[in-house]
């Protein structure tokens, strides 16, 4: 009976989680480059049930039992979301369109092969340093700049160009003066480039991406990044920015199912303890 309540107790906290994430994925609906998260439930180990025999009889086995339901993580959906045009040239939207030969994307941007090998879809991202110099990626493109000339983000984080070193125009500098070509290269007002250009990182291993915070992402472990090149599937446009990638719907739906199952293991547990309460205070009085 106790195993009971312990079980129904993991399914609370599990179902808890994937709420949490749902109203997460709202509350970024309308976020510039957000990637939709969802919760990765799996089954605690099976125990195996036995019967001890007497004296030299051996073990009966009586069968298995689930212990529970474990959230073990949030995966990001890393997947295009649509384009948003706003005519402002410090807004940049990618449009990442990477194919592998030979590989098939599904809608959530992986492909499983006979042998069950997962294949994640290859991602472009902007290249960032955040104030600690470490380099980071997103998608939100909603750039300014600074009195001084620098491209940063709207967190302050600077955007990185060729080379891997922050953009820097000459102070004083608009971007309503500035185009950005098929290159990623910027040019001033009379279609000269400014030797500036943007960074765009295309990331293979888009599973190893790790959520930080302020649309900002972290690679872990090393390779699975290196510099695009123009073209490859890979466009930067001026005057867009990338929405959420969010489906409203099927966020609701996961919402209001993790709501139903949360409901129903609190009944389970109110039922353990009213069994347990007839155990203790009834049934001990005989």
């Amino acid at each position: 009976m106790i195993r009971g309540l312990y079980t129904a107790a993991a399914g609370m906290i599990a179902q808890q989680r994937v709420h949490d994430t749902a109203t997460t994925n709202i509350a970024n609906l309308n976020t510039t480059g957000y990637k939709a998260s969802h919760a990765l439930n799996r089954s605690f180990p099976e125990m195996l049930l036995s019967m001890s025999g007497k004296n030299d009889e051996p073990v009966r086995r009586i069968g298995r039992l689930s212990t529970g339901v474990l959230a073990e993580e949030s995966i990001s959906l890393q997947v295009q979301g649509d384009l948003n045009k706003t005519d402002k040239p410090s807004d940049f939207a990618i449009l990442s369109e990477i194919q592998v030969p030979g590989v098939e994307f599904d809608a959530s941007g992986k492909s499983i092969a006979e042998d069950g090998t997962v294949t994640f879809r290859p991602q472009a991202y902007f290249t960032v340093r955040n104030e600690q110099g470490e380099t980071r990626y997103t998608r939100g493109g909603e750039f300014h700049l600074t009195g001084e000339g620098a491209l940063v983000t709207a967190d302050g984080s600077s955007v990185l160009g060729a080379g891997g070193q922050p953009i820097a125009f000459a102070p004083g500098t608009s971007l309503d003066s500035l185009k950005l070509d098929g290159s990623f290269r910027f040019l001033d007002g009379a279609g000269a480039p400014t030797g500036q250009s943007l960074l765009i990182t295309r990331v293979d291993r888009v599973a190893d991406l790790v959520r930080e915070g302020d649309g900002k992402l972290r690679l872990d472990g090393e390779g699975g990044a290196a510099a695009a090149q123009p073209g490859a599937g890979i466009e930067v446009r001026q005057g867009y920015t990338e929405r959420s990638n969010v489906d409203p719907t099927q966020t609701m739906l996961d919402l209001m199912g993790a709501m139903r199952a949360y409901e129903a293991n609190q009944k389970v547990i109110q039922f353990y303890d009213k069994s347990l309460e007839k155990a203790v205070n009834e049934i001990g009085r005989v």
